[in-house]
C-alpha cells in the first residue's frame, strides 16, 4: 500500500511538472516571440526597420575592428555579428538588446585563443553557450549577484583602458606584440620613431570626427518637435542617423581616401575572406605545426577561459538588459537561455563568443526599435555585407579601425561612479580599486577573482563581527540600573558566536558590574546553528557561575527551539512585563545566595 502511495505521489509530481512545462504561460515565458508577434503592426515594422539598419551600420565596422582585437582576421568579426541577431529575436525578452561581438569579449577571446588560432575562439563560443544554457537550466543566475557593482565597474574600466592601449599601435602605424597595458606603452615608446605620419594623421582625424558626430545626436537640432513640417522632420532624422551611423560613415570615407591614395600610403586591413561562412559543427580538434590537437587538449589549453568568458558574457548581457528594462522586471534565466543559444548556434557559423553590446543597444533604443525583430534587419545587413562587400573591406585603414575601437571603449571607463560609491559606502572603494588595478596590471580574469574575494571577505567579516549595541536601562525611579540591554545587529551563526559571546560577557562584567541583570535582544536573529547554540550554552554557564541573571528576549520560534534544545534552564522573556518578572525573581535568588553565603561563613 505504501509502495502504491509513493508511486502515485511521484506520478502526481511528474504530471504537475509536465502540465507546468507545457502550459501557455511557460510557452510565452520561454519563447517570448509568441507574446509580441500576434500584436505586430506597421508602426512596429517601421521602428524595427530604421533601428535595424542603424545598428547594422554600426556593427559592421565594429565587427571588423573587434576581430582584430581578438587577434583574428576581420571576417570572424562579421561571422559573429548576425546569428545572435536572428536567435535573440525568438528567445530574447528585451526589445533593445543586440547580441554580437563586443570589445570586452574580444579581448578575453584574444587572451584564451592559443596562437591566434580561430578554432580555439570558435570552440570557446560553443562551450560558453553550453555552459550559459546549462546554468540557466540549473537556475544558477543568482551566482551573478555575488559580483557587486564596484567590481563590475573596476573590471569594465580596466578592460576599456587595456583595449584602448592595444589599439595605439594601429593608430601610430606600428607593428609589435604586447600582452599588457605597461608592455603596450613600453613598446609604443620603443618604436615611436617608426611612426607612420599618414596613419597617425588619419587616425587622429577619425577620432575627432567620431567624437563630434557622437555629440551631434545630443544637440537640440536632431530632436523632432511636434510642430515640425515633414521636411524638417526628415532633416532632423537624417542628422540623427548620421550621428548614430558615424562608424560606418567614417570607415567608408577613410576607405575611399585609402583607395584613391597610393597603395603604400596607409596600413590597410588587407584581403578578407569573401562570402558567407559554412554552416558546420564547431571544431573539436585542430592542427598546430602539423600536429593534431584533440578536444581534451584544446580544453586544457583554453584553461580558465571556459568559466571566465561565460561569466563575463552573462554579466554584460544581464547588466545591459537591466539598464534598458524601463522599470520592468528582467527574467535573468530567460536571458541566459537566449544568450546560451546565441553562442551555441553562432559557433556553427564560426563565431567568436558574443554577448549584449551596450553601445549598439543604446543605438537600437534611441533609434526607436519596437520589438526584437529589429535584429533580423541588422543580421540581414551583415549577411549582405559578407556576400557582396568583403572585397572592398581590404581598403579600410587600420588606423581608422583603431579610432573606431578607441572611441567605443573610452566611454566604458566608469570614472563617474567613484564619487557615488565613496558617498554610499567608503568600504566599497576597496573592491573597486582592487579589481581595477589587478585587471590593469595583471590579468582581467584575476581582477574579477580578486574583486569577488575582497567582497566576500568584507561580507564575511561583517557576519563574523556584527555590531553590538550596549545600553543601560534605569529603574522607573531612576535610582539605579534596572538591567543592561545587549542588542546584536545581525544573525546568530557560527562565525559570529564567539564575538557576540565576548560582547555579552564584556557587558556583564562592565556596565552590569557582574551583578546587574543582562538582557540579550534577539530580534535580529533570524536563525541559529549548533555551534551558536553551544556558544550560548557556555555563555549561560558563565553567568550562572557569577550568580548573574541573563535573559533572552524577542526570540523567534526557530531560535527558541535551537536554544532550548541544549540549554535547559534558559530564561526567555516575551514581553517587558516578563523582563520585570525575571528581574524580581533574579533579585530574590541573589538575596537567597547572599544569605546562604553569610550563613556558611557564620
Amino acid at each position: 500500500m505504501n509502495q502504491n502511495s509513493n508511486t502515485r505521489s511521484v506520478s502526481d509530481i511528474v504530471q504537475a511538472r509536465a502540465r507546468k512545462f507545457f502550459s501557455k504561460k511557460t510557452l510565452h515565458q520561454r519563447l517570448p516571440i509568441t507574446q509580441w508577434l500576434p500584436k505586430y503592426n506597421l508602426e512596429s515594422l517601421e521602428g524595427d526597420m530604421v533601428a535595424g539598419l542603424t545598428v547594422g551600420l554600426t556593427v559592421i565596422p565594429q565587427g571588423i575592428a573587434y576581430a582584430l582585437v581578438a587577434g583574428l582576421t576581420p571576417n570572424y568579426g562579421l561571422y559573429s555579428a548576425f546569428m545572435g541577431c536572428f536567435v535573440y529575436m525568438f528567445l530574447g525578452s528585451c526589445k533593445d538588446i543586440t547580441i554580437g561581438p563586443t570589445a570586452i569579449m574580444s579581448i578575453m577571446t584574444h587572451e584564451y585563443s592559443v596562437d591566434k588560432n580561430p578554432d580555439y575562439a570558435i570552440l570557446l563560443c560553443f562551450l560558453s553557450g553550453i555552459i550559459i544554457f546549462a546554468a540557466a537550466v540549473c537556475n544558477l543566475g543568482f551566482l551573478i549577484t555575488f559580483i557587486s557593482k564596484p567590481v563590475i565597474a573596476g573590471f569594465t574600466s580596466a578592460a576599456a583602458i587595456s583595449i584602448a592601449s592595444s589599439q595605439l599601435k594601429g593608430l601610430f602605424g606600428l607593428s609589435y606584440q604586447s600582452e599588457s597595458v605597461i608592455e603596450a606603452f613600453s613598446k609604443l615608446f620603443e618604436n615611436i620613431g617608426d611612426t607612420r605620419w599618414q596613419d597617425l594623421t588619419l587616425g587622429l582625424c577619425s577620432i575627432v570626427v567620431l567624437l563630434l558626430m557622437r555629440k551631434l545626436k545630443d544637440l537640440k537640432i536632431t530632436k523632432v518637435q511636434p510642430d515640425d513640417s515633414t521636411y524638417v522632420r526628415i532633416g532632423r532624422k537624417m542628422l540623427f542617423l548620421i550621428s548614430v551611423g558615424r562608424n560606418a560613415i567614417v570607415v567608408i570615407v577613410a576607405g575611399i581616401i585609402a583607395f584613391a591614395a597610393k597603395s603604400d600610403t596607409f596600413t590597410l586591413t588587407g584581403d578578407i575572406e569573401a562570402g558567407l561562412p559554412a554552416f558546420k559543427a564547431p571544431p573539436f580538434s585542430t592542427w598546430d605545426n602539423g600536429t593534431e590537437i584533440y578536444f581534451s587538449e584544446m580544453v586544457s589549453n583554453v584553461g580558465a577561459g571556459i568559466i571566465i568568458i561565460p561569466l563575463i558574457s552573462i554579466l554584460e548581457s544581464i547588466a545591459i538588459a537591466s539598464a534598458f528594462a524601463g522599470g520592468k522586471t528582467i527574467d535573468a534565466t530567460q536571458e541566459m537561455y537566449a544568450l546560451g543559444m546565441c553562442n551555441i548556434l553562432g559557433a556553427f557559423v564560426q563565431s567568436i563568443p558574443v554577448t549584449g553590446s551596450f553601445s549598439r543597444t543604446a543605438v537600437n533604443s534611441t533609434s526607436g526599435v519596437k520589438t526584437p525583430a529589429g535584429g533580423i534587419v541588422t543580421g540581414l545587413l551583415v549577411v549582405l555585407a559578407l556576400a557582396f562587400l568583403t572585397p572592398y573591406f581590404k581598403y579600410i585603414p587600420k588606423a581608422t579601425l583603431s579610432a573606431v575601437i578607441i572611441c567605443a571603449v573610452i566611454f566604458m571607463v566608469e570614472y563617474e561612479t567613484v564619487r557615488p560609491i565613496w558617498k554610499a559606502r567608503q568600504l566599497d572603494q576597496i573592491p573597486l580599486w582592487g579589481t581595477f588595478l589587478t585587471c590593469l596590471f595583471w590579468k582581467l580574469e584575476f581582477g574579477i577573482l580578486v574583486g569577488v574575494g575582497i567582497n566576500l571577505a568584507i561580507l564575511l567579516y561583517g557576519v563574523a563581527r556584527p555590531k553590538v549595541n550596549v545600553s543601560t536601562v534605569l529603574r522607573k525611579d531612576e535610582s539605579g540600573p534596572h538591567y543592561v540591554l545587549v542588542e546584536p545587529r545581525s544573525g546568530l551563526f557560527f562565525p559570529s558566536v564567539d564575538h557576540i559571546r565576548g560582547q555579552v560577557t564584556k557587558a556583564g562584567v562592565g556596565p552590569a558590574e557582574s551583578s546587574v541583570m543582562v538582557v540579550v535582544d534577539c530580534k535580529h536573529f533570524t536563525g541559529i546553528d549548533y555551534t551558536a547554540t553551544k556558544g550560548m550554552k557556555s555563555l549561560c554557564q558563565d553567568f550562572e557561575r557569577r550568580h548573574q541573571p541573563l535573559v533572552f528576549t524577542n526570540v523567534t520560534p526557530g531560535v527558541e527551539r535551537g536554544l532550548c534544545s541544549l540549554i535547559d534552564d534558559i530564561v526567555i522573556a516575551r514581553s517587558s512585563d516578563q523582563i520585570d518578572a525575571a528581574y524580581k525573581i533574579c533579585q530574590h535568588l541573589q538575596l537567597l545566595n547572599r544569605y546562604a553565603v553569610s550563613s556558611k561563613h557564620s
